[in-house]
């Protein structure tokens, strides 16, 4: 008897010590996570201006909101901002996944080395940046010095250029994870129908074109759904880059509710623009997570 209810114990024991161990952790997300995004959007309802306040003003910030020039500007920088982004990163990541699949050799170091920029944190990637595009002590100092007097790239001093520099220094950190995602897929499509269809008399084009690439739809999708969320909350990359200039060259919308929360002391506003941008994302990932819970099921 004695044995049976310690048996019985130790599989209670077993059954809730992770639960113990993980409540704090989950007990502080609540908090510090889903608890400050409710607080956020009450926000937006309210007069809250330096500080926050209860008085209640129903959609007045989102009326404001979307009556401001400035905020018209984040949005179409970010439109810009997030097609090339996520066309790019997309077709580079699948090309550099095709290259690796080939079984080439050192694929484990280049894999390493494309993955790398993934592992720095996007401050470090745009001060990087900025050092390499500043025409000061960047490239184009660097090429007038070695002789090419007539070279120019002043791209982050440009208006109508200054956000492609931002794309540059996304693009370049990211792909290799989009790539990673696609070298997944393509080593998990079964091989004997690569080798009927190349029985057949199919051509490398044709196989990718009607097999492999239709086969990694998934991957497509989750490439798509991971670059959109972080086009759109993009903030630290612009900061150290650009810092939103020249002028609101670069203003997205995560550094324009930054900006009107901290610096305009207009925090409804700022947490206006925030729950815009947590129902876009909210619009990208719902349906995403629907579909995969759906095929699971």
């Amino acid at each position: 008897m004695a044995r049976a209810a310690q048996a019985d114990f130790k599989t209670r024991l077993q059954v809730w010590l992770p639960k113990l161990v993980l409540s704090p952790s989950l007990a502080l997300m609540l908090v510090f996570v889903y608890g400050f995004i409710v607080f956020s959007v009450y926000l937006s309802f309210t007069d809250s201006r330096l500080l926050p306040s209860y008085g209640w003003v129903g959609l007045e910030n989102y009326s404001k909101l979307w009556r401001l020039s400035h905020w018209w500007t984040s949005i179409s920088n970010m439109a810009v901002f997030a097609f090339l982004y996520i066309g790019i990163c997309t077709f580079l990541g699948l090309g550099l996944a095709i290259f690796l699949d080939q079984k080439i050799r050192a694929e484990g170091m280049l894999r390493t080395i494309y993955l790398y920029p993934m592992a720095l944190s996007f401050i470090v990637t745009g001060t990087a940046w900025k050092w390499f595009l500043d025409p000061g002590i960047g490239l184009e100092n660097v090429m007038q010095s070695w002789g090419w007097v007539s070279f120019e790239f002043d791209w982050i001093k440009n208006r109508d250029f200054a956000i492609y520099t931002v794309v540059l220094a996304a693009v370049w950190q990211t792909s290799g994870f989009v790539m990673a995602m696609f070298l997944a897929g393509l080593r998990g499509i079964d091989n004997e129908i690569l080798k009927a269809a190349q029985m057949d008399g199919a051509s490398n084009w044709n196989l990718y074109r009607r097999i492999i690439i239709p086969q990694l739809r998934p991957a497509f999708l989750s490439a798509f759904v991971i670059l959109s969320h972080l086009a759109i909350k993009t903030f630290d990359l612009v900061i150290a880059l650009t810092g939103g200039g020249p002028g609101r060259a670069t203003e997205l919308p995560a550094t324009f509710m930054y900006s009107y929360t901290f610096s305009r002391n207009q925090m409804g506003i700022g947490a206006a623009s925030a729950t815009i941008m947590l129902m876009t994302i909210a619009a990208i990932m719902i349906p995403y997570l629907y579909a995969e819970l759906r095929e699971k099921s």
